[in-house]
């Protein structure tokens, strides 16, 4: 007789759970706080609870935009409790009807992929009309790849430094997040150009000398040699790919008139333009559905992923019939056995009703403003707040060491993660090139009354770096 051999339970203790982890997991798998990492066992809204019962407010799972029910015995009170966390109650009421009745693969019709597929193209340029499902945002930019280089026969890719698009072979060797990393100690292979990264605090144009229009052309003009030379290699210029927002370069906006340039030059060399949405997409800015539509300019191919499933595994990429018939034109049928499939899609279209339900993307826009108007004051008292950067839900504060040379805070950026996670069980991260920008990707039903605890945090923190009161102020 088999016998459970289940070495854990909900309420297993963090080490027991990182022992175990540790035995059975890769050593490559990434944990946030690596020197003590937290056991999150529930949620409720936009907060965690550990194995202890301990409440952290999170202000960085931006796969979750919605909220879930869930069910946690008497360690965290004396009956029964209903928690409302991550995913929303309808969105599992709809996971578990669906999954009662079939979860099969896409080459059988359901309704449920039709109803999304015309909802989220009802939302992109008129264009951007068919669609593709797969499982998450890396298969949605491999995949996106595939549909510009059969349009195209071309294999050059034009990308931004400290980019990253995906932890396939195919999309890290376009990421330079990855490759350019000491730690990684891979190489740029010869069909990938890098553009400079259009960080107009940090980049060879910034604010500090040029205005917005003024960056954006210097940036596209330095983009125009390697696009013309690209198209002239052995290799052609397949595709420009780029996140429209950069969050693991740190949280940058380009200038206002960057895009439209760059997609100016890449359409009259004949590539096809890629907008990366897998982390800004779905209303997180706030003004609009997608940041792309925000910069005024219309891509080929659109990927969205992480939040539109709410943590549920799916991607979607979204291009023009005459893309999708070149595809179609190889002769090579395409099918993903999830991607797609009756359970993904009636949760996608789960989130999307309660995204318009509860109207989150306004809440984002009315959040953020509140989020970096207060940011922005207080920038004015430390001065190692180098430079406050987002729009909506997307947020960055950079840390420097002084405001002359603007030399990274890496060792402060670290400390303040830290900190406030153990003194103000508030979850934030901090990423960029030289790991100094503190970032803030909630969910969206992060509302003002969230804000305000999460600031509240940040500025107790920031004092105590400016006045230490304990000996734990000492970051290296």
């Amino acid at each position: 007789m088999l016998q459970n051999r289940d070495p854990i339970h909900p309420f297993t203790t963090a080490s027991r759970t990182m022992k175990l982890r540790n035995k059975y997991s890769g050593k490559s798998c990434q944990l946030f706080y690596k020197s003590n990492p937290l056991k999150i066992v529930a949620g409720k809204g936009c907060k965690m609870f550990n194995e202890r019962g301990e409440t952290y407010l999170d202000c960085i799972n931006n796969v979750a935009h919605g909220n879930i029910l869930l069910q946690l015995n008497k360690k965290f009170n004396h009956n029964f409790i209903k928690l409302v966390g991550h995913c929303h109650p309808d969105v599992v009421e709809k996971a578990y009807k669906q999954m009662s009745l079939i979860s099969t693969n896409n080459r059988f019709l359901h309704d449920e992929l039709i109803r999304f597929a015309s909802r989220i193209t009802h939302l992109l340029p008129k264009d951007l009309s068919v669609t593709f499902f797969v499982n998450s945002g890396s298969e949605a930019n491999d995949l996106a790849l595939r549909l510009a280089n059969s349009h195209t026969n071309a294999k050059g890719v034009v990308t931004l430094n400290h980019a990253y698009h995906g932890h396939l072979t195919s999309l890290m060797e376009i990421s330079p997040y990855k490759f350019t990393a000491e730690k990684f100690k891979s190489d740029k292979v010869d069909n990938v150009q890098v553009l400079d990264c259009p960080d107009t605090y940090r980049g060879p144009y910034t604010f500090h000398n040029y205005s917005n229009r003024l960056a954006a052309k210097l940036y596209a003009r330095k983009a125009a040699k390697v696009i013309k030379e690209l198209k002239k290699s052995e290799h052609g210029l397949n595709v420009f790919i780029a996140e429209t927002y950069q969050s693991c370069g740190g949280q940058v906006i380009p200038p206002r008139k960057y895009f439209e340039l760059i997609y100016k030059l890449v359409d009259e060399a004949g590539g096809i333009k890629i907008a990366d949405e897998v982390q800004v997409g779905f209303g997180r800015i706030g003004t609009h559905f997608t940041a792309i539509e925000n910069m005024k300019v219309r891509p080929d191919i659109v990927t969205l992923a992480k939040a539109i499933g709410n943590g549920h595994p799916v991607g979607i990429v979204i291009t023009t019939d005459e893309i999708a018939t070149s595809f179609y034109k190889t002769g090579v049928s395409y099918f993903n056995t999830y991607g797609g499939n009756p359970v993904s899609c009636g949760i996608l279209n789960a989130v999307f009703d309660v995204f318009e339900k509860e109207r989150l993307q306004l809440n984002a826009l009315r959040t953020g403003i509140y989020i970096i108007k207060r940011l922005r004051k207080m920038k004015h008292h430390f001065n190692f707040i180098g430079d406050i950067r987002g729009e909506g839900l997307f947020v960055g504060v950079e840390l420097i060491q002084d405001k002359k040379n603007r030399k990274p805070a890496k060792g402060m950026a670290i400390w303040v993660v830290n900190y406030m996670k153990n003194y103000h069980k508030t979850l934030i991260s901090v990423d960029g090139p030289y790991e100094n920008v503190l970032k803030f990707k909630p969910p969206l039903v992060f509302n003002v009354d969230d804000a305000k605890i999460l600031l509240k945090a940040l500025e107790e923190t920031f004092n105590e770096l400016k006045h230490p009161t304990n000996s734990s102020a000492i970051y290296i």
